[in-house]
């Protein structure tokens, strides 16, 4: 079974970076679409930024200008670099890959998310 891991989350002062990456345990096939969403104390769980292969790369309004999404196909490994950060990007980071498998059962893979705090 897959699994992804998410790392680089902490606490940071407003203003800060961090660089959060997301591991995955082996080898995702036919990928469609790879991304990051996060979900706030009494909040819904929300899209930051996604790459939809072959197609385009999105970001959510609050994450133009300050986060990039990227990937190491080589380390099974995609990043978000979250700069400028402010109080109100505190959140649970996750990470998500979705596609289809060979056989054409389609996957939608969850990591269990970092803790991303901003504060003074």
């Amino acid at each position: 079974q897959v699994q992804l891991v998410e790392s680089g989350g902490g606490l940071v002062q407003p203003g800060g970076s961090l660089r959060l990456s997301c591991a995955a345990s082996g080898s995702i096939f036919n990928i469609n679409v790879m991304g990051w969403y996060r979900q706030a104390p009494g909040k819904e769980r929300e899209l930051v930024a996604r790459i939809i292969m072959g197609a385009s790369t999105n970001y959510a309004d609050f994450a133009k200008g300050r986060f990039t999404i990227s990937r190491a196909n080589a380390q099974n490994t995609m990043y978000l670099q979250l700069n400028s950060l402010k109080p109100e990007d505190t959140a649970v980071y996750y990470c998500n890959v979705y596609g289809r498998k060979f056989g054409g059962e389609s996957y939608d893979y969850w990591g269990q998310g970092t803790q991303v705090t901003v504060s003074s």
